[in-house]
């Protein structure tokens, strides 16, 4: 446990319990009414618990051709589709009786999962992750895509940036959170005309094809929906923002065995060099 994570005033209180032996008589002592010490204890002892289970009663290692257990991940939908092929082709090698467990969520609930420990790994783009408390390491940087339906003519092969904005265009916005490229395009003053709003990346799949609308999507996107339908790319009229795709955990768990066989898995089968493009795991899933 990291001793500077430890709340001082919860020393006094517990300075107080244990020579008073009761919760209504250290309340009394310290100035606190009984609910508001029984609240500040609950917590506390939460988190000792938590200590104990992660960086004490640990065992000394991880197995995975033995072990019989479930992760949660936590990633977009597009992250089901780039980051689980090839660890699943590993799973069945090292670890064929484990489990995995793909949710999405708000960016703001992923830290809490992560901290109650209802998830273990979070893979993906998540900046709310990227302060104390939390451990994170980079797998690669991406950039964006324009993509339109190969049948679509009436866009160029290069927007200029009045054409951009004035084209019909779909967003996809995981959970209803902004994207890097919003913000980016806000900086700049540019608004573009947003005939569609998505939840889901993979909707691209049905909805672009035969459609006059184009999609500026993480290049990723742009090779997953390639490999299932005719697109054409359009050069963009800017140069867009890069994404840091990391992989982040708890500082709890940070000593645990069987997470750091997780995230050493997802680090070796998904890390790339700069430039490199999605891999073709689609064959032998």
């Amino acid at each position: 446990m990291d001793i500077r994570s430890v709340d001082l005033n919860l020393l006094v209180l517990f300075d107080a319990m244990a020579r008073l032996r009761s919760v209504s008589r250290a309340a009394e002592a310290i100035g606190l009414s009984q609910p508001a010490t029984s609240a500040a204890l609950a917590p506390a002892v939460q988190r000792v618990v938590q200590a104990i289970q992660s960086e004490i009663l640990q065992p000394a290692g991880f197995d995975p051709q033995r072990a019989e257990r479930s992760f949660t991940l936590l990633m977009p939908d597009i992250g089901e589709v780039a980051f689980l092929p090839g660890v699943l082709r590993r799973l069945r090698q090292e670890a064929p009786h484990v489990r995995l467990r793909a949710l999405s969520m708000p960016r703001t609930a992923a830290a809490q999962a992560l901290e109650a420990g209802e998830a273990d790994l979070a893979v993906g783009f998540f900046p709310d992750l990227q302060k104390a408390g939390y451990f994170r390491q980079a797998l690669f940087r991406s950039s964006y895509t324009c993509i339109a339906c190969v049948r679509n003519k009436a866009v160029p092969a290069r927007f200029t940036a009045k054409q951009y904005l004035a084209a019909r265009h779909m967003v996809v916005r995981p959970d209803g959170r902004e994207h890097m490229l919003d913000r980016f395009l806000d900086d700049k003053g540019w608004h573009r005309h947003v005939t569609l709003e998505l939840s889901h990346f993979m909707s691209l799949l049905s909805l672009l094809p035969g459609s006059d609308l184009v999609a500026t999507v993480p290049d990723d996107i742009a090779t997953v929906v390639g490999r299932h339908v005719a697109i054409q790319t359009i050069e963009l009229p800017f140069k867009p923002p890069q994404l840091q795709v990391q992989q982040y955990w708890h500082r709890r768990m940070q000593n645990d065995a069987s997470n750091r066989w997780l995230r050493g898995l997802f680090y070796e089968v998904n890390r790339r060099d700069a430039d490199a493009r999605l891999p073709d795991w689609q064959a032998g899933v």
